[in-house]
């Protein structure tokens, strides 16, 4: 078992249709022949990061790691985010999902950016705290554009905010994102990251 990364685009096909095909048993498209595989799944601004974790040739689960600076506080910041965590349904209950995320913590801290930072499901909490991942008190993100914000707070959602500091001017920033609203804006692809 090995966990593989690769620019979203320079995917190979393959793993790509793996990775498509676990999606939709997640998020089922309303015409699934509209989900080609070639199609990006995010925005290529965000610099979109796709880990694998796969077993002898077959993924078990995929993950997306997307990145933007953001200003916050006076700050600005290279913020990283978790998108499109899925695990084959076949595969649940192993601990595949928790390891691909943890693997991805590290990945974030690897690469330079100074805070880690996304949405959950609030019944998904325990699971990103089990990968190294803490709750962000009283913080909602605002994605989408300045001009049509989407807030991680709206009516029907019942999302919570993870994240992790990891460079020192954004452990020194850390109480900065407690209790506000955080400037996400990451497009109209990706409202959420």
């Amino acid at each position: 078992m090995q966990i593989l990364s690769f620019p979203e685009a320079a995917t190979p096909a393959d793993l790509r249709v793996q990775v498509r095909r676990i999606q939709e048993q997640a998020w089922p498209s309303a015409h699934p022949s509209d989900a080609a595989v070639d199609a990006p799944g995010h925005d290529p601004a965000l610099r979109p990061l796709s880990m694998l974790l796969v077993d002898e040739g077959t993924v078990l689960a995929a993950l997306d790691i997307l990145s933007k600076e953001i200003v916050h506080a006076g700050g600005r910041f290279t913020a990283g985010g978790l998108s499109t965590v899925v695990t084959d349904k076949y595969a649940r209950g192993r601990g595949y999902g928790r390891r691909l995320v943890a693997a991805a913590h590290e990945q974030m801290q690897l690469r330079g950016l100074d805070l880690g930072l996304f949405t959950c499901d609030h019944p998904l909490q325990g699971f990103y705290e089990g990968a190294g991942w803490h709750v962000l008190p009283g913080a909602v993100l605002i994605g989408g554009t300045p001009q049509a914000p989407f807030r991680s707070d709206q009516p029907g959602f019942d999302k919570v905010t993870m994240a992790d500091f990891f460079s020192p001017a954004a452990r020194q920033a850390q109480a900065s994102f407690h209790h506000c609203g955080i400037e996400l804006y990451p497009g109209e692809i990706d409202k959420l990251w």
